[in-house]
């Protein structure tokens, strides 16, 4: 008989501690006994990236003799496009939630490119992330003993390249797991399918995440799926999925340490859909109010209620693990850190000509040779005349 509709997706989402502090009674134990000491880790990768991606953001804009954003009707003015980037602002329990858990130079991480606080909480120096943004691929040079591949820009490959991965760990019997993440939008590439079809056939050691931020680019959820849920889509190639709260740190930990213990035992892959919003824009040169409409952002408004990094901080706070004087030493700390990175990357973020040409051959053409030799004059001479 036909089947016209999936009649059992799981549309519940799993949580344990909600906006309002309400603990899942399920998990009082679980919370009662959870590590300070990685919740302390988890709060300052998260609010190490928000701070970042904000004192990123501010380069593009002009700063009055204080030193503090130009704003001129309510907007930021901005001074140049100085550099460019996909926030993950808003996403920090999810992403810090599964990238806690990987361990230095035995697993993988394979992101995407709004991963900010997965790739800070994995290991890769903030001085290379913005250096990478302000356009030098120097920055995907990541230090060694860091496993995690270059950012990745064309949508859903990195789906597949975690599968060759997990299947390359499985070939040599190692003991590493492989992360990777994708968006809501991503979801509709065919390399999304492929690639957890074939860990699904060969049981891989995978933990795949949707990081759901309610929006594609300019594109609402809504119309990137008829699917009642994206995690239902594993159930398509048999691999076992979940939604989860991710705006909350407990939720993520856990169901990521559940998938991890899966790809230990050899049990295969698993997908976790993790329900969060996406604060920022698509990207620092993208404008909200383009493609939002009035209802858009009163829908964000209650987003921002559940802010992930509020949550924890109130918990925190709750449980005597923090207090506001502690809060403002970390925020002088963070602000020191990424403005000493900011100031490194500036610094090399120039592009020389030969970097240009020489990596693509192993000895250059003739034809490129050329080229190379008309670039250097072409911008010496425009160098001097701007002098």
């Amino acid at each position: 008989m036909w089947i016209e509709k999936f009649d059992n997706p799981q549309k519940e989402i799993f949580q344990i501690l909600n906006e309002k502090q309400l603990i899942n009674p399920d998990y009082l134990n679980y919370v009662k006994k959870f590590d300070h000491k990685v919740l302390l880790e988890a709060y300052h990768f998260m609010t190490l990236s928000r701070l970042q991606e904000k004192m990123q953001l501010e380069m593009n804009y002009e700063r009055d003799a204080k030193g503090d954003v130009l704003i001129i009707n309510g907007q930021p003015k901005v001074k140049s496009k100085v550099i460019n980037f996909l926030a993950s602002s808003g996403q920090e329990a999810t992403e810090v939630g599964y990238a806690i858990n990987i361990r230095k130079g035995i697993d993988w991480l394979v992101p995407a490119y709004r991963n900010n606080a997965a790739w800070i909480t994995a290991g890769y120096p903030i001085d290379k992330i913005i250096q990478y943004w302000l356009g030098n691929e120097a920055g995907s040079q990541v230090p060694k003993g860091i496993n995690i591949l270059p950012v990745n820009i064309p949508i859903a490959t990195q789906y597949s390249h975690a599968t060759g991965l997990a299947l390359a760990e499985k070939y040599k019997k190692g003991k590493g797991v492989i992360f990777t993440t994708i968006g809501d939008g991503g979801t509709s590439e065919g390399e999304f399918f492929e690639a957890l079809n074939f860990s699904a056939i060969h049981k891989l050691p995978v933990v795949f995440f949707i990081e759901n931020n309610q929006w594609s680019l300019d594109t609402p959820t809504s119309k990137a799926t008829m699917s009642p849920t994206f995690a239902q889509k594993g159930s398509a190639v048999g691999i076992p999925n979940i939604r989860v709260d991710g705006n909350d740190f407990f939720a993520v930990y856990h169901a990521t340490n559940v998938a991890i213990d899966r790809a230990k035992k050899g049990q295969g892959p698993s997908l976790i859909e993790a329900i969060t919003y996406r604060q920022y824009a698509h990207s620092a040169f993208d404008i909200k109010r383009d493609y939002f409409t009035a209802k858009d952002f009163e829908i964000e408004q209650e987003w921002l209620k559940k802010d992930p990094i509020s949550r924890l901080k109130t918990y925190l706070i709750k449980n005597k693990l923090w207090d506001e004087k502690k809060d403002q030493a970390l925020h002088v700390r963070h602000v020191k850190t990424i403005s000493t990175a900011i100031t490194w990357a500036q610094k090399n973020a120039a592009v020389s000509i030969d970097e240009i040409f020489d990596y693509t051959y192993e000895t250059l053409p003739p034809i490129l040779q050329e080229q190379k030799k008309q670039a250097k004059e072409f911008f010496g001479a425009a160098r001097k005349g701007s002098e």
